[in-house]
């Protein structure tokens, strides 16, 4: 199941719909672009309380899977504890594979 993210992970890395490190990411909350955020399971209690913080604000679902050292591997950068998905069907196909089939703002 993981692996099936981490692929996804790369195709949206390749293709420059994604975000990392926490500067890109609060750039980008500003822009209002982020349909999801990934953060490291090994990223410090500051930095997790950081984002969340910030992701509640702007209504940016957020998903606590992996470490740091895994996720960065998946998007081809090194210690990246965060990683801002900026493409809804990537974003959508992450939760599928998390969650079991519902999309994001479905009940």
């Amino acid at each position: 199941m993981i692996n099936k993210v981490y692929g996804l992970l790369g195709l949206c890395s390749k293709a420059g719909k994604i975000v990392s490190g926490m500067d890109a990411v609060k750039n980008e909350f500003n822009r209002s672009k982020l349909k999801m955020l990934i953060v490291a399971e090994d990223a410090s209690e500051k930095t997790k309380e950081t984002i969340k913080f910030e992701a509640d604000k702007k209504k940016v679902p957020v998903l606590v899977m992996g470490t740091i050292q895994k996720n960065s591997l998946a998007i081809g950068k090194e210690n990246r504890a965060i990683i801002g998905i900026k493409d809804k069907n990537i974003a959508e196909g992450i939760k599928k594979i998390i969650c079991g089939g519902e999309a994001f703002g479905q009940n």
